[in-house]
């Protein structure tokens, strides 16, 4: 029979890796991961389904919405976390579609500087209060002071963990006797 977390079987997801005598901080991640993907698969199916999009294209679009003045396609890859060649081809799309446009850097003519079209910030702003109200509604089932209480909880989470650029430092084990 399988173990039921939250209400629901995990016999479905990342958590059913673990056993009880696991490091709590490795059923943690798992949990973690399991929530995450239990949330972005609706989310991936509704964005597919009400605008033809996908997530990296929505996020590509939201840091180029909270960015008027436009980034430079080094800063989106950095800001997004995937590869060049990831933000090119997103970039591409959305250039044939006429949702962004690309610029040559003033300040650097090496650079491409990438931004919303008018159409690209009307389509987004759509996106946005949608998926706003899809978040709000997965969310639904959690109170709202248990809401923030994870919110503040994953902050210092957040806070604990070394940044994206810093080295993780291992622990030294112990030698032998």
């Amino acid at each position: 029979m399988p173990r039921i977390v939250a209400g629901w079987p995990t016999g479905t997801d990342h958590e059913t890796r673990t056993r009880e005598d696991d490091h709590l901080a490795l059923r943690l991640w798992l949990r973690l991961l399991s929530c995450t993907n239990r949330m972005e698969a609706p989310l991936r199916s509704r964005m597919r389904d009400r605008f033809g999009g996908s997530l990296p294209r929505f996020d590509l679009m939201a840091q180029l919405d909270r960015h008027p003045q436009g980034l430079k396609m080094r800063e989106l890859s950095e800001r997004l976390m995937v590869t060049g060649g990831n933000v090119t081809g997103l970039t591409d799309r959305l250039v044939a579609e006429g949702l962004v446009e690309r610029r040559d850097d003033t300040r650097d003519r090496r650079a491409i500087t990438v931004r919303l079209t008018a159409e690209g910030k009307r389509q987004f702003r759509t996106m946005a209060a949608e998926h706003e109200g899809w978040i709000a509604e997965l969310m639904g089932g959690m109170r709202a002071a248990d809401q923030a209480l994870l919110f503040d909880l994953l902050g210092q989470l957040k806070t604990a963990l070394p940044s994206p650029q810093a080295p993780v430092r291992r622990r030294a084990r112990p030698g032998p006797r």
